[in-house]
Parts: structure tokens; C-alpha cells; sequence
């Protein structure tokens, strides 16, 4: 299945981490506990494809549509290009305004509840469906032997109309059914870290994805007003080149001559010493002597307050006010309590890919 045949699921990151998005008409298990991002990923991926032009269903089996269209308004979302299937108690069918096909599923039984997805499916004719959640399902099943079955009947039916469904497990069940791993085409886990300090974390990864090299690993990932966003993993061996590696003078000439003519362009150095030894002061300097180059640096500070930094170093002939106002310097504090690593090498690379950085400071690794 070709990249041009991948659904793009919209979200900033993700579509890199799976080489293109997920293959169209195939079947995909999004799985993590409550609190993770599931139904915020899925919204996306359906929005996504409503606003490429493709017909989106939602099936809920735990969400009420009210709920679905709130948690939608909170990130600025509309949901009107979406149809919702949603199973409510059958007391709300003796309501001739509710005449509609809405059950509720621990009311019914499992076949009756895959036949009345199946019926929603015929109605919309959607591209792209979403699933929420198997627990419900797995519950209804009683059993593994039953419960393979009606997720395989799900794949089936759902490969045949070729579709690309996105199947949401919140893994509520005592039983760690991994039935849909082998069934689904791929699979992506979603976890939540809770830290000692600092705001919880959440990153994702690839469990599984059938004829497709993806970036492995974990992937730290946000959920912001507006949905996730999701900051792929750097690889070191994707980013070689045979860039020059002539050395560039740093400003000083008795450094420049210990150096052996300056540091070379594309390596890393590190400084060392204790607090006081002038770290921060050496640092500016070379960032100072990149842009009397003609070039654009970055600093990200972790220990210091970036005001105070400015402050400081103005005395010493450093005006970094104006280097920035002129966009030859992006000078960010950094909390690190707050930051995931994978949300901070984003902002690097944006620096060096985006902002054209020449020269990055890290002060300092400690953080």
C-alpha cells in the first residue's frame, strides 16, 4: 500500500512518526488507559478526513454525542461535518423524537449490537470510522473464543466497503485480551507518565504496523488547546551528511589559536566548570561572534531567568535586546518540570530548520 493510499490523520507529528498516515481500508487499534488522548487523536483523524472532503462516522459506545461535542468545542472544533452513531439507554427510544437507531449496548446482545453498527455503516457509507471503545464489546462477548470473532466479523465487514477504521481501547477490562493486536493491521499505544514534580507527560508508540517502516521508539506528545501534537523521535543516523567541516573563528583570537584556528561547523562542544568560571559569559560570546558573521543563533536557558540574563550580560557589553528584535537570536527560558525531552529537541530543530540557527546553546545540560 503505497504512501498516496495513506489516510492522513492531521495531527502535527504523528503522520511523520508513521511515514505517511494509515493505510486506507485497513483496520488500526488505538489503545491506552483513561486520560491518555484516545478520543482526541480519533477526532482529529476524523476531522482530518472531513476536511479533505471524505464522509467520517464516530461510533460511541461510552461517550454521550453531548460529551463528544463539548470535548470538541474545548480544542475550537466543530463536529457538524461528522456523523455521530451513538447507543443510548433504550428508555430514551419512547421518545418519538428519538426514533432513530440508538441502543444502548450492555442493554443488547453482542450480535444485535454488531448488526446495528453495521446498519449505521450502511447509512453514512463513511471513508473513515472511529470505534469507542472495545471494552464495551470485549464485556459484551463474555469471552476470548466470542470475542475474536466479533472483531474479526468487525475487519471483515469494514475491509470489504474500504474503509479506514480506528478501533479506541481505554483497556478498562481485568482481562489483557491482546486478541486485536493480531488482528488489527497496526497498533499505536498511548501512555500517561505521572512525575514526582511537574506536570503529568504523555508520549506514544508503534506497537505493530503491517508492511510499513515506521519510527520506532517513544514519541513524548502534548494535548493542547487545539488537539495533540506529537514530537517524533530524532534519529542521529537519518541526519548525517557530508556537510564542510571548516572551522569558523569564535571572536577571540588567543581562543581561536588554542583551538587550532577556531571550532569546527558541525560539532559539539561541551564546557566545562563550576559555577562562577564564566560558562554563560563564553557562550554569548560565541553566539555574538556568529551573528557579527552574518548568522542566527539560539539559546535555551535553563538555569537562569532569561530578564536577569539580559540584564547581566548588558554590563558586560552584550545587548541581546536588540539581537533578538532584530531575529538574529532566539533566546527561550526552558522549565523543566513542565517540558517533555522530546517537546524540547522540537524546539531546537524548529530553531536550526525553521529560524535557520547556526549556532545552538544549551545552558545547561544539567537541566
Amino acid at each position: 500500500m503505497g504512501l498516496q493510499q495513506s489516510a492522513a490523520t492531521g495531527i502535527a507529528g504523528l503522520d511523520d512518526v508513521l511515514a505517511g498516515g494509515l493505510a486506507r481500508g485497513r483496520v488500526f487499534l488505538l489503545e491506552g488507559h483513561p486520560g491518555t488522548g484516545k478520543t482526541t487523536v480519533a477526532t482529529q483523524f476524523l476531522l482530518a478526513g472531513a476536511a479533505a472532503g471524505e464522509k467520517a462516522l464516530y461510533i460511541t459506545l461510552s461517550e454521550t454525542e453531548v460529551e463528544l461535542r463539548e470535548s470538541a468545542a474545548s480544542h475550537g472544533w466543530s463536529l457538524d461535518g461528522i456523523e455521530i452513531f451513538e447507543l443510548v439507554p433504550p428508555e430514551s427510544l419512547l421518545d418519538e423524537e428519538q426514533q432513530q437507531s440508538l441502543l444502548y449496548s450492555s442493554d443488547l446482545e453482542l450480535g444485535e449490537t454488531t448488526r446495528r453498527i453495521f446498519a449505521a455503516f450502511e447509512r453514512c457509507r463513511p471513508d473513515r470510522v472511529v470505534l469507542d471503545s472495545l471494552s464495551e464489546i470485549r464485556l459484551l462477548a463474555q469471552s476470548s473464543l466470542r470475542y475474536r470473532r466479533q472483531i474479526l466479523a468487525l475487519k471483515h465487514y469494514f475491509s470489504k466497503q474500504n474503509a479506514t477504521v480506528l478501533m479506541l481501547d481505554d483497556m478498562t477490562t481485568e482481562l489483557n485480551d491482546k486478541t486485536v493486536h493480531s488482528v488489527a493491521h497496526g497498533v499505536f499505544a498511548l501512555e500517561e507518565l505521572s512525575r514526582a514534580y511537574g506536570a503529568e507527560r504523555r508520549r506514544l508508540r508503534v506497537v505493530k504496523y503491517r508492511g510499513r517502516q515506521v519510527r520506532g521508539g517513544f514519541h513524548d506528545f502534548t494535548i493542547e488547546t487545539g488537539g495533540v501534537r506529537v514530537y517524533p523521535r530524532l534519529v542521529s543516523a537519518e541526519h548525517r551528511n557530508t556537510a564542510s567541516r571548516s572551522a569558523f573563528q569564535t571572536g577571540m583570537a588567543e581562543l581561536d589559536s588554542l583551538l587550532g584556528g577556531g571550532v569546527e561547523r558541525g560539532s559539539s562542544v561541551l564546557v566545562l566548570g563550576p559555577a562562577g568560571t564564566g560558562k554563560s559569559l563564553l557562550a554569548i560570546t560565541l553566539i555574538m561572534g556568529a551573528i557579527r558573521r552574518g548568522e542566527r543563533a539560539a539559546m535555551f536557558v535553563f538555569d537562569e531567568e532569561r530578564g536577569l540574563l539580559i540584564e547581566r550580560v548588558k554590563s558586560l557589553g552584550f545587548d541581546l535586546e536588540d539581537v533578538i528584535q532584530r531575529g538574529l537570536l532566539v533566546l527561550e527560558q526552558v522549565d523543566a518540570a513542565e517540558l517533555t525531552p522530546g517537546e524540547f529537541s522540537e524546539r531546537v530543530r524548529r530553531c536550526v530548520e525553521e529560524n535557520g540557527a547556526r549556532t545552538v546553546v544549551i545552558d545547561s545540560l544539567n537541566g
